[in-house]
């Protein structure tokens, strides 16, 4: 499982962050940063739930 960002569509929000802070991050630029891509996989339900929590849908997961 690998997190995939789309900068572009951020608008940091910061619920990423809020939820799973050990992955996401929201860096002075007001955009996301992902500070682990490649979570392992018994963090994937809590993944998924911050990246289906991003309002402006600015976060996928890819396998």
């Amino acid at each position: 499982m690998r997190i995939v960002a789309d900068i572009g569509a951020c608008e940091g929000y910061g619920m990423c962050e809020a939820m799973a802070d050990d992955y996401f991050e929201i860096g002075d630029d007001d955009l996301v940063h992902i500070t682990d891509e490649n979570p392992p996989e018994g963090d994937r339900d809590h993944v998924h739930a911050a990246v289906q929590a991003c309002p402006a849908r600015a976060l996928r997961l890819e396998s």
